[in-house]
């Protein structure tokens, strides 16, 4: 057990001389981190009017319902208005820059209370499915206030504030429907859950994401340490000593372990205090998915490290490992916005697991159980990487 932890200590001591081990350790990760939440920042669907843009032009403006009409197509979720004269409208609509214009004519609001009342005039490209929205919602806007109209006229026939009345009642149980869907996500049905969205905080997936990507940057340092004990041949003079094979490969592993796992522990901290994500609201999940990523790369950098017969083809190897990795699971863009066979092949990648169990506890809110399928999977890659690094190692 001495041998093990004289060989990390060693190995720790060569790293962290390294002015580069901190660039890529702490510097870097950073950097990207706030490059790539600032870059995603204007994604969120809050900084986002996806409505329909439709021209207006009131020639009734002085009718009640004919405002009523306006205020109503206005207060859409699908359409947002725009007013302005009609021939510059209708040739917006023909260049495509507006979905829509509508012309309400003089006269349309007291036709109402007719049997048959005037038509709206519509200019739009009915051909699109932008333009068959808005003609649909402004249809529906129109149908409920003759609708409102009519049912005011049959319950209060004298007019007056009695018609009114009714007419406003009318209009409100339109707005106030007595069944309305909902749509509830099916990982949220625990009421204990208090998920997090994506959109709060921009930094939810780029933190995770370049921990990840820059700890697989950083075994560059690692394996260029296991590469020089052999050029250097310090490797034979440990042979010689009371150290197996295993002992030394151990020694080494424990390092990056160490190295990895306090690269984690210090992002995360820088994570929590100053991108206020939520880490530690569920420290135990966030503890075991930091320990399994910091054992599955550490594995990863041992196996570079043994394989590599020089300290440029350790760098090199680590590179593609970090940007194979890094695109492939989800460390740039989420799996999530991409088809079910990227996702799938991404999952074949240690990364991908550690973004689910990080994106788990700051995107939706989950907890422990949440976290042990990707511990379990990330275990799996640490188990794998190590055993065929033993293998080549006694090969040498």
């Amino acid at each position: 057990m001495l041998s093990i932890l004289n060989i990390a200590l060693k190995d720790l001591t060569q790293i962290v001389r390294d002015w580069k081990s901190f660039l890529f350790l702490l510097i870097m990760p950073i950097a990207f981190t706030f490059l790539f939440g600032i870059a995603f920042s204007g994604n969120s669907a809050k900084e986002q009017d996806l409505r329909l843009p439709v021209g207006i032009i009131n020639h009734d403006n002085q009718s009640p319902l004919s405002q009523e009409l306006e205020k109503s197509v206005s207060a859409s979720k699908v359409i947002k208005l725009k007013s302005g004269e009609e021939e510059a409208l209708i040739n917006q609509v023909t260049q495509k820059n507006l979905t829509a214009a509508l012309i309400i004519p003089a006269g349309y609001g007291e036709s109402l209370k007719s049997a048959t009342p005037l038509q709206l005039s519509l200019w739009v490209d009915g051909v699109s499915n932008d333009g068959l929205s808005a003609q649909t919602e402004i249809n529906v806007q129109a149908s409920r206030l003759f609708s409102a109209v009519q049912t005011a006229k049959v319950l209060a026939p004298e007019g007056g504030p009695a018609f009114d009345h009714v007419l406003m009642n009318a209009l409100q149980e339109w707005k106030n429907p007595p069944v309305a869907l909902s749509q509830e996500d099916a990982s949220l049905k625990n009421a204990d859950l208090q998920p997090v969205s994506e959109v709060d905080n921009n930094f939810t997936h780029s933190s995770p994401g370049m921990i990840l990507q820059f700890a697989i940057a950083g075994l560059m340092s690692c394996a260029q340490v296991v590469v020089s004990e052999r050029k250097n041949h310090c490797l034979q003079r440990l042979m010689t000593t009371s150290a197996s094979r295993v002992q030394i490969l151990l020694g080494h592993y424990l390092s990056l372990v160490l190295m990895i796992f306090a690269q984690f522990i210090l992002l995360i901290i820088f994570g929590s205090l100053v991108l206020k994500l939520t880490y530690f609201s569920q420290p135990l999940a966030t503890l075991l998915i930091t320990l399994s990523a910091s054992l599955g790369i550490a594995a990863l950098g041992l196996l570079i490290g043994v394989a590599a017969k020089s300290e440029e083809q350790a760098i090199g190897v680590s590179m593609i490992f970090m940007f194979l990795f890094a695109g492939l699971g989800g460390a740039w863009v989420p799996l999530e916005f991409t088809g079910k066979t990227f996702q799938a092949i991404g999952h074949f990648t240690p990364l991908a697991w550690a973004m689910d169990g990080f994106k788990n506890i700051l995107s939706r809110g989950l907890g422990l159980e949440s976290a042990w399928l990707p511990a379990a999977a990330l275990l799996g890659y640490a188990i794998v990487f190590f055993s065929l690094a033993n293998w080549k190692f006694k090969t040498q």
